[in-house]
C-alpha cells in the first residue's frame, strides 16, 4: 500500500519535472515494483538500455543477419559493467561512444538463457557499439524458401522474440521489465519489403534499403522483424493488413471489422497509444495464432477462413496493446498479467460488437479448456504450474505458456468483476492502464493497486481469500464464476437428438458460427463408432474443413476413434501448420497408441523443417526427437 501511495506521489512531482529528470524518476520507479527477473543476465539497477540504434544486413543465402546495435545507456553509480543477454551470437567487435574499443566477455553458455556479454563501461559511457552477427540456428529467426510460402516464388524471414529469443538476433537486456526505445536501417534483398515493430513503410524500396523507428518504450520481447514479397493495403486511418499479393484479398476481407474492434476497445480502457494497428499474415509455419508486436501484429494465416468466424484472434492481439505492450508483466514469472488480461479484454471487445451470446461461447471453450489442461498437467506432476504465480527459475519461461495463464487468469478477473460489479471494475480496468503505462508490473503490485483503487476506494473488503485460492493455488477454486451458453445447450441438445435416431442431414445447424461446430466435434462421445465417425464426415465433411479450429479437433477424435480416413488429410494438415496450439494435442493423441507412435514419427520427420523452433522445442521433448 505504502510503495503505491509513493510511486503516485513520485507521479505528481514529475509531471513539474524536466525531461531528463522525468526519465530518471521513471528508472527509479521501475526499479521499486519490478520483480528480480531470473531470465535475464542483466543489472538495470547498475546500467540499463535506454535506446536502441539497429543496423542490419539481411542474408538469405546464408541465413544469417550481420549487424551493429548502438546502445544508449544509463548507469547508476559507479558501475563498471553493462551486462546483455545474448545466444548464439557472433560477437566481433564492441566500442564505446567515441569509437574506442572495448574489452568485453561472454560467459559460459546456458541452454536456456544463452552467454553473458559482458562490457566495462565507465561514468562517461554513455553508449556501446556492438558488431555481430547471427548463428544459422538463431532460435528467434526463421528462414523459409520459397515453396514454405503461400507465393511460392520469394523467400521469407520473420522473428518470434516472445519469451526470451530476442538475445539470439539482437545483444539486448531481454527482460519483460526493461524497456528501450529503438531506430533500425535494415538492408533485405532488392524486391522484398522489411517490416518491424514500428513505424512501417507501405510499400517496396527499390534500394532494398529501410529505415524504422519506434518512439514508445518497449521490452525486448516485442521487437519484431519479417522481410518478404508483401503487400499492404488500409482498412481505415488507423488499421491495415499486410500479406503476400496471394493472400492480401482473403485477409481484407477476413479483417475488415478490425476499425471497428479498434474503437470497442477504446471506448472500453482508454485511448490507443500505439498510433497504428497493422496485422502481418505470416506463413503457415508461424508457431502461435498471433504475436502482439506493437504496432504490427504477426496473425497465422490458420484464421483466414472465409467467414469471419476466428477473428476473436485480432481482438485478442489488439487488446495485448493495452495490456502488455502498455503495462506489462514484469517477469515471465507473472505471465497471468499479460494473459489473463488480454482474454479477459478480447471478449469485452467480441461482446461490444456481437453481443453477450457469442462472448459466452468463448468463454465456454475457454473453461472447456481450462479444466482439460489442469486435469492433464496434475497428472503429470505439473500441479504447481496451475498457479497463477509462477516459479520459472531454471527453466525456460516457454513452459509457462499455458491456458492457466490465459484462462484460469480470465476467470480471475471475471471472479473479480462479479464481486464488485461490471461499472466499477471497468472504471478500476481503465484507470490501471491509465496509472501503469509503458510501466512493468508484478503481481503483488497488481494485488496492491486492486485493494487500493477498486476495493478501498469503493468501501469494499478486500478479497484475501479469492487472492489465495486463485493466484496461489494449485488448480480451479470451488467457486468458478458461472458461464451459461444458450448456444451451446442447442448444440449439445442437436448431438443428443442425433444420438437418439435422428437424422444427421435433418439436423438444424444452418445457423452455427465456427464455436458452434467446434463445440459439437469436442462434444462427440467416446461411444460412437467407426461407422458413426464415417457418417458425420460423409454429412459434414470435417475431414476436409476450411477451418483449422474444426480440423484440429477433428483430427484429435478421428485418432481417438481410430477413424483412419482422416489420416491423410490429418498427415497434410500437420506437414503445413506449424501452429503449436494444434500440434501438441494432434501429435500428443497419436503417441498414445503404438500404431499412432510410428505415424507421428514419420509424419514429424517430413514436418520438422517446416516448424519454427518454438514449435519443435515442445515436439522434440514430446516424441522423443532425437535431430
Amino acid at each position: 500500500m505504502r510503495n503505491i501511495q509513493f510511486i503516485l506521489l513520485i507521479a505528481v512531482i514529475l509531471s513539474a519535472c524536466s525531461q531528463q529528470n522525468m526519465e530518471e524518476a521513471n528508472r527509479v520507479q521501475d526499479i521499486t515494483i519490478v520483480s528480480k527477473d531470473v531470465h535475464t543476465y542483466a543489472k538495470p539497477d547498475e546500467a540499463v538500455v535506454k535506446h536502441l540504434d539497429w543496423e542490419a544486413l539481411v542474408n538469405f543465402d546464408e541465413k544469417k543477419i550481420s549487424a551493429t546495435a548502438r546502445l544508449e545507456i544509463r548507469t547508476k553509480g559507479d558501475a563498471s559493467a553493462l551486462q546483455l543477454d545474448t545466444k548464439d551470437l557472433d560477437i566481433k567487435s564492441v566500442s564505446d561512444n567515441d569509437g574506442n574499443a572495448l574489452d568485453f566477455e561472454l560467459g559460459d553458455n546456458d541452454s536456456v538463457m544463452g552467454r553473458k556479454l559482458t562490457i566495462p563501461i565507465s561514468r562517461k559511457t554513455k553508449a556501446v557499439n556492438i558488431s555481430y552477427e547471427t548463428s544459422s540456428e538463431a532460435e528467434a529467426l526463421q528462414w523459409l524458401d520459397p515453396i514454405q510460402t503461400a507465393g511460392k516464388e520469394y523467400p521469407f524471414l520473420f522473428t518470434q522474440s516472445q519469451a526470451i529469443l530476442a538475445r539470439s538476433w539482437i545483444p539486448l537486456q531481454d527482460s519483460p521489465g526493461i524497456r528501450f526505445t529503438y531506430t533500425a536501417k535494415v538492408t533485405v534483398p532488392k524486391g522484398l519489403l522489411a517490416l518491424m515493430s514500428a513505424e512501417n513503410p507501405v510499400e517496396v524500396d527499390s534500394t532494398g534499403v529501410y529505415t524504422f523507428r519506434m518512439e514508445q518504450p518497449i521490452p525486448a520481447y516485442l521487437m519484431a522483424l519479417a522481410v518478404g514479397n508483401l503487400q499492404y493495403d488500409s482498412i481505415s486511418e488507423r488499421t491495415g493488413v499486410y500479406a503476400e499479393p496471394v493472400t492480401l484479398e482473403a485477409a481484407l476481407y477476413e479483417f475488415a471489422e478490425m476499425d471497428d474492434m479498434l474503437k470497442a476497445a477504446e471506448k472500453l480502457y482508454g485511448t490507443y497509444r500505439w498510433d497504428q494497428y497493422d496485422v502481418l499474415v505470416l506463413p503457415p509455419s508461424f508457431p502461435f495464432g498471433g504475436m502482439e508486436n506493437p504496432r504490427l501484429t504477426f496473425a497465422t494465416p490458420t484464421i483466414l477462413t472465409g467467414d469471419r468466424s476466428l477473428t476473436s484472434l485480432i481482438a485478442h492481439e489488439l487488446a495485448h496493446s493495452w495490456s502488455g505492450n502498455l503495462v506489462t508483466n514484469a517477469t515471465w514469472n507473472d505471465f497471468w498479467l499479460n494473459e489473463g488480461f488480454t482474454v479477459y479484454f478480447e471478449y469485452r471487445i467480441m461482446e461490444a460488437l456481437y453481443g453477450k451470446s457469442y462472448a459466452e461461447m468463448l468463454a465456454k471453450l475457454s473453461l472447456a479448456d481450462l479444466k482439460e489442461e489442469v486435469k492433464e498437467m496434475r497428472a503429470n506432476g505439473q500441479g504447481a504450474d496451475t498457479r497463477l504465480k509462477l516459479d520459472l527459475t531454471g527453466r525456460n519461461p516457454d513452459e509457462g505458456v499455458t491456458t492457466i495463464a490465459y484462462d484460469k487468469g480470465y476467470f480471475f478477473l471475471r471472479s473479480l468483476e462479479n464481486l464488485v460489479g461490471r461499472e466499477k471494475w471497468d472504471a478500476f480496468l481503465k484507470q490501471y492502464f491509465s496509472d501503469n503505462a509503458f510501466q512493468s508490473t508484478n503481481t503483488d503490485y497488481f494485488i496492491q493497486y486492486a485493494n487500493q483503487y477498486l476495493f478501498a476506494k469503493n468501501d469494499l473488503e478486500i478479497p484475501e481469500k479469492i487472492y489465495r485460492q486463485w493466484i496461489y493455488e494449485e488448480g480451479l477454486p470451488e467457486n468458478m464464476p458461472i458461464v451459461n451458453s444458450d448456444r451451446f445447450t442447442k448444440v449439445e441438445n442437436t448431438l443428443s437428438a442425433w444420438q437418439d435416431g435422428e437424422a444427421l442431414d435433418s439436423l438444424d445447424t444452418e445457423e452455427w458460427t465456427s464455436h458452434e461446430w467446434l463445440h459439437f466435434v469436442r462434444s462427440i462421445p467416446d461411444s460412437v463408432s467407426q461407422a458413426e465417425m464415417y457418417a458425420l464426415d460423409q454429412v459434414f465433411n470435417f475431414t476436409n474443413s476450411g477451418n483449422s479450429e474444426i480440423l484440429g479437433a477433428w483430427f484429435v477424435k478421428a485418432i481417438e476413434h481410430d477413424y483412419r480416413s482422416a489420416y491423410g488429410a490429418m498427415e497434410t494438415f500437420l506437414v503445413n501448420t506449424g501452429r503449436r496450439k494444434f500440434l501438441t494435442p494432434i501429435y500428443g493423441e497419436l503417441i498414445k497408441t503404438t500404431y499412432g507412435k510410428q505415424l507421428a514419427l514419420s509424419i514429424y520427420k517430413k514436418a520438422r523443417p517446416n516448424y519454427h523452433f518454438v514449435s519443435y522445442n515442445t515436439l522434440d521433448s514430446m516424441l522423443g526427437w532425437k535431430p
